[in-house]
């Protein structure tokens, strides 16, 4: 029941908001002129379905292509990320290497 008052309550409040909104003289314009211009393109694609359509498959092959890069860069900063958590053990090995070969070398000066 609160649901159903809740829900009624929200869109009473948008419209509201919507006629208030129109009071406002460049709002009204606005509205008027994006309504006429979503108008004639939805007349001019319900006499063209095929730009529609040609235009839907261009969109999803621009977000698939989207996508594809979207990925690869994901990709790529994982790999680097694994390259860069290898560094530290590269870092260790090498000063490993250096202490002994220091080592290595001091004992072979005092004897």
């Amino acid at each position: 029941m609160s649901e159903s008052k809740l829900l009624k309550s929200v869109v009473i409040g948008a419209v509201a908001g919507a006629i208030i909104s129109m009071f406002d003289r460049k709002t009204r314009e606005h509205t008027i002129e994006t309504t006429k211009k979503i108008k004639d393109k939805m007349i001019y694609y319900a006499n063209n379905r095929e730009q529609l359509q040609q235009l839907i498959e261009e969109k999803v092959d621009e977000v698939q292509e989207l996508y594809e890069k979207a990925s690869e860069n994901v990709s790529l900063i994982v790999n680097t990320i694994e390259e860069v958590k290898e560094i530290p053990e590269s870092i260790q090995h090498i000063v490993n290497d250096t202490k002994q070969a220091f080592s290595e070398q001091n004992k072979t000066i005092s004897e």
